[in-house]
């Protein structure tokens, strides 16, 4: 614990000229270091993908034939009529995912039965004229300041080319179609599904094709797929990223259908990877993707431990609500929405970490204070890959979370945290918690106290970090949980 040792070095007896020679170089590295903002290390995020991750949760809508077949992948021969929703309402879809604190909302305009949820002119399968639900959709979310997204799927167990060469250029103008026509989306979902065409033949996606055909509609729409470019699955459906997730991934000679990383890589990313495509954690409120009248939303608990295990990992949450055969999102699923939300407001809503004061032995020119405060563009710069920062309260707190975000704009760097808390003063021992308290951190990480009582009780906190290379912090927060 050498870094401890470091807290009391300022009191220790020296021989003068050895301070006065110590003063010199330690005011000569900090005024160099004052001048000096850390260059970025490895990839880093595109000014949209980091917009995108401090969304923090969004909404998915799976709807279309399976909504009133009881199917989940419908097999593509449906009759056209089954699509009826009775009373559509993609306004009522966006006033809850605002009560819900979601700032996008992705349609799956085309799941893999191939129907087409606008009146589309490259498939028979569709919707009528006058029934554009995708114009509805992108409607609502234009008047209410929600983004809109879109799902489009390649599988298409309909359409007649499906499983040649053909069927590229189908999809290719179905994606110019969507896009040009509907305006700007902020996520391009691509699911990776790939099954037999009616011919019997497996359609070989032609993947550079469609994500330049995307660059080129909407450079800065977000592309989801297995391995991004933009953002990518997370390797499960059950709504957590891995306990050490890095942003950074490596994909050279993968497709989102081929040669793609384990489902097991794709939960915790690649340390040192060579391109920033973060991980979507994507989950349904209910057992399913499409609304069945025989299931129930997950309880707000349940969401909890979610958001804990997606956002508070370095992840983004997509949360699958699907509306029923009306069109609308149920009342139930609305309720514990809005109740969800409510719970997330009342646990982060005072961070004790607020009025404290921030210490840190070195630094690169940018306060340790820094992360005490609640703008994103500050932050407290180290200058070794193993720093340390203390926070000392006014008294002792109880607090049963720690968040702590590093600043992707400069790249993830974080390996690992250790935790020491401190009781009282000077005069007390350190206790070393439960190490290491996590290992990587990236755009959010939220610690949850797992001690016997359930709770951290300290006057002061020291964090020490390790990284791949100097850290970059731009905030350490402090909550409790049991709070009212």
């Amino acid at each position: 614990m050498q870094f401890i040792k470091k807290l009391y070095l300022c009191t220790l007896e020296v021989p003068h000229c050895t301070m006065k020679k110590s003063l010199i170089i330690t005011t000569a590295t900090l005024m160099l270091a004052a001048c000096t903002t850390p260059e970025p290390y490895g990839p880093v995020p595109t000014e949209a993908q980091l917009a995108w991750q401090r969304m923090e949760i969004n909404m998915f809508c799976h709807f279309g034939p399976n909504t009133f077949s009881g199917a989940e992948w419908g097999s593509g021969q449906e009759a056209g009529d089954l699509f009826a929703p009775t009373a559509l309402d993609c306004r009522q879809w966006v006033d809850v995912a605002t009560q819900a604190g979601m700032g996008g909302i992705i349609l799956t305009a085309k799941h893999h039965d191939g129907f087409c949820l606008w009146p589309s002119k490259q498939s028979s399968h569709t919707v009528s004229d006058t029934l554009d639900v995708v114009q509805a959709f992108v409607d609502a979310c234009r008047e209410h300041g929600v983004k809109p997204g879109v799902y489009i799927s390649p599988w298409d167990r309909n359409h007649p080319t499906y499983g040649t060469d053909a069927y590229n250029d189908v999809f290719v103008n179905t994606l110019k179609e969507v896009h040009n026509n509907y305006g700007s989306f902020f996520e391009q979902w691509f699911d990776g599904a790939c099954g037999e065409g009616p011919n019997g033949k497996k359609q070989h996606y032609d993947w550079p094709r469609f994500m330049q055909t995307m660059h080129d509609l909407n450079p800065q729409a977000i592309i989801f797929s297995d391995i991004g470019p933009g953002c990518r699955w997370v390797g499960n459906e059950e709504g957590h990223a891995g306990e050490t997730n890095w942003s950074t991934l490596t994909t050279e000679g993968a497709t989102p259908s081929e040669n793609k990383p384990n489902p097991s890589e794709l939960e915790t990313g690649h340390q040192n990877g060579t391109r920033w495509i973060p991980a979507e954690v994507d989950v349904s409120i209910r057992p399913g993707w499409f609304w069945h009248p025989d299931e129930h939303p997950k309880t707000v608990e349940e969401l909890m431990e979610i958001y804990y295990s997606s956002v508070g990992r370095n992840g983004l949450l997509l949360l699958n609500v699907p509306p029923d055969t009306r069109g609308r999102i149920p009342a139930e699923d609305s309720a514990v929405l809005v109740a969800f939300r409510q719970e997330r407001d009342r646990i982060f809503a005072t961070d004790l970490a607020q009025g404290a004061k921030a210490h840190a032995w070195h630094r690169f020119g940018h306060s340790a204070q820094n992360v005490l405060d609640t703008a994103y563009h500050t932050y407290w710069a180290a200058l070794s890959k193993d720093p340390w920062i203390s926070i000392e309260m006014d008294s002792v707190t109880d607090f049963d979370i720690i968040v702590i975000q590093e600043y992707i704009p400069l790249g993830q760097r974080v390996t690992s945290v250790q935790l020491w808390t401190q009781a009282y003063d000077d005069l007390y021992p350190y206790t070393n918690i439960d190490n290491p308290l996590c290992t990587t951190v990236g755009y959010k990480r939220i610690i949850r106290c797992n001690d016997n009582p359930r709770h951290w009780s300290a006057k002061k906190i020291v964090l020490h970090f390790q990284g791949e290379a100097p850290p970059v912090i731009n905030r350490i927060a402090l909550y409790n949980t049991q709070a009212q």
